[in-house]
């Protein structure tokens, strides 16, 4: 890899730590706990959590699940946000809960987890599909009136 090559890459993770430091800080503010209150349930330090907020450092992935913990949200949403995880899989209603920006993400989290066990019930209840019959056509009248002769 060239240079400039080695340099987008190291933007791209720059880029990932600052991305996950301020939605941290945003579901943070959003709860109403205050960096001091969230290092204290994450058990991690109060300059450290200021330093990955601001995007200077770049947390474990156990460090995201503490952080989350705190939070009370999903560490697999902090993992999508770090880039650990790949966005799972949607649908237009799965789609509709993640964007929805009037829900914190354990609402989105207990929504889609509902979502998904009604989902696996009715597929597991579901009866196989019938094999196909073959329909008779519709009769006319002019079939009535050739049986009747």
């Amino acid at each position: 890899m060239d240079e400039h090559g080695e340099g987008r890459a190291i933007d791209k993770v720059a880029d990932l730590g600052r991305d996950i430091g301020e939605y941290i800080k945003q579901q943070r503010n959003t709860a109403k706990i205050s960096l001091r209150q969230l290092a204290r349930l994450a058990g991690v330090s109060n300059p450290y959590l200021s330093q990955i907020e601001r995007g200077l450092r770049k947390p474990s992935a156990e460090i995201l699940q503490q952080i989350a913990k705190g939070l009370r949200i999903s560490a697999e949403a902090l993992y999508v946000q770090a880039g650990i995880l790949d966005l799972p899989a949607g649908g237009p209603v799965t789609d509709a809960v993640r964007a929805d920006h009037d829900l914190t993400e354990r609402q989105k989290q207990v929504l889609l987890d509902i979502y998904e066990s009604f989902r696996r019930e009715n597929s597991a209840t579901r009866p196989a599909a019938a094999p196909s019959t073959v329909e008779a056509e519709p009769r006319s009248e002019h079939d009535d009136a050739a049986d009747q002769r």
